[in-house]
């Protein structure tokens, strides 16, 4: 017969066992559920007729998911997002002028969602370094990914396809959203200071 000790030390192991599977299936879940929110952020567009870019709650949902699941999940929900919108599925802001699918990435807002995986990244690492406790830092954590989701799409705006030329890229890809989409940092940003006083 096994002695108690090598009974509580195989229920120990079956338990950890249990915690880590648990652990991954939360994991995954959270990932999908930040995608699923960078799916529907996308169709809440509204179409300028001044720029080929739509303003969309997108910038929001990818900085916020990033802070939350932290740099590597955050990353993951991104490129779920992307893989989901290469494979064709009707997952990226409508365009009357470009189909679902790869030609999205090729064409004029391809720069602000290659760019989404990069943001998410650099703000959960932020976040996972403490910049999530407080308001401030949690400003410049959304701020720090912000300015990488517009330096992505002015910069592919101006040099990648079309070729706009920088002082274009920057009136249709930066002045038109920079107010609206600070506003929505500064918004996004009391998120996680809240949950964390919640919670504590």
């Amino acid at each position: 017969m096994q002695s108690r000790l090598e009974l509580a030390a195989g229920g120990t192991l079956l338990y950890a066992a249990a915690g880590a599977t648990l652990s991954t299936a939360y994991r995954a879940a959270a990932v999908v559920f930040v995608t699923v929110l960078t799916v529907v952020a996308a169709q809440i567009s509204i179409p300028l007729p001044f720029t080929p870019v739509p303003f969309t709650l997108q910038p929001m949902v990818v900085l916020l998911g990033g802070a939350a699941l932290g740099a590597r999940l955050g990353m993951m929900s991104q490129i779920l997002y992307l893989a989901i919108g290469l494979a064709g599925l009707p997952v990226f802001a409508a365009s009357p002028a470009l189909p679902q699918g790869f030609a999205r990435l090729v064409g004029p807002t391809g720069g602000y969602l290659m760019s989404y995986p990069f943001a998410a990244f650099v703000t959960g690492l932020l976040a996972q370094r403490g910049f999530d406790r407080r308001y401030a830092t949690s400003v410049l954590a959304m701020a720090a990914g912000l300015a990488i989701i517009f330096s992505f799409g002015v910069l592919w705006l101006a040099f990648g396809v079309p070729h706009a030329g920088l002082p274009n890229a920057l009136r249709a890809g930066l002045v038109p959203f920079i107010v609206a989409d600070v506003m929505k940092v500064l918004l996004a940003a009391a998120v996680l200071p809240t949950a964390w006083r919640f919670l504590r």
